[in-house]
């Protein structure tokens, strides 16, 4: 199932998606279950992080029972800025405390090992805290490109074989060039995948994906088990609701 929440602008898909999060991750806790999220970066990606650390709401969440995954993150030094890991904890995870064990970051650059080794080994900690190869997230955060990527998956690119859940980009067409990324197969594994998508840039791509059903963009290859909801602005959106 597929919906799309029309929002003003930037802020206002940071500020519906946080309050959804927070609502969506409650419900999931109320039978003692353990939830999975999975966090993206990009502007409007680390901007709903930071709306989330503002909200008192997010006291309602089980900390003890939520883990945080990333859907992808450049190969850099731990302490890059580039690092999707570093932004999200700036924006929301140091101040919220949650327990380290809880935080899956895919290894960093200056840890010792090649970003294949790096791939294999982030394989293998995925079947081994879901005991399948393919992880179970219930909530996926997703931005979208300009060009329609999702992830470290772009157009183009070297589509990902099925068993290779966790992909090593080595040649991103954005720097910077080398990036892990969850596959098509592993990102579809999702139980619901949220967009959170602004800007005019995005309009171009955002009409292929949501209007036409042989779009071959990365983001119309991304369908979630149960949900696919997009928090899109109007001017993301222009296009598509001008169809």
């Amino acid at each position: 199932m597929r919906e799309i929440i029309r929002c003003a602008n930037a802020i206002d898909v940071a500020n519906q998606a946080a309050r959804a999060f927070i609502e969506r991750v409650c419900e999931l806790q109320k039978d003692g279950r353990v939830v999975h999220v999975s966090l993206t970066g990009g502007t409007v990606g680390i901007m709903t992080l930071k709306t989330l650390s503002l909200e008192p709401d997010l006291a309602r969440i089980d900390k003890n029972r939520l883990h945080i995954w990333w859907g992808d993150e450049r190969f850099v030094a731990s302490n890059s800025d580039q690092r999707n890991a570093k932004q999200a904890s700036e924006a929301l995870l140091s101040q919220w405390n949650l327990p380290s064990e809880n935080i899956h970051e895919f290894a960093s650059s200056d840890q010792g090992i090649d970003i294949d080794e790096a791939a294999a080994v982030f394989m293998g900690h995925v079947s081994e805290v879901f005991g399948q190869p393919l992880p179970k997230i219930d909530i996926a955060l997703l931005g979208m490109g300009p060009d329609g990527h999702v992830n470290s998956l772009f157009p183009g690119s070297q589509i990902p074989r099925p068993d290779q859940i966790v992909y090593a980009e080595v040649n991103s067409p954005k720097p910077p060039a080398s990036r892990l990324s969850f596959n098509y197969e592993a990102t579809n594994a999702a139980s619901e995948i949220w967009f959170v998508v602004s800007g005019s840039d995005k309009a171009e791509a955002a009409e292929k994906v949501l209007g036409d059903e042989h779009c071959e963009l990365p983001a119309a290859k991304v369908k979630a088990v149960k949900l696919t909801k997009w928090f899109i602005d109007q001017a993301a959106g222009s296009a598509f609701w001008s169809c």
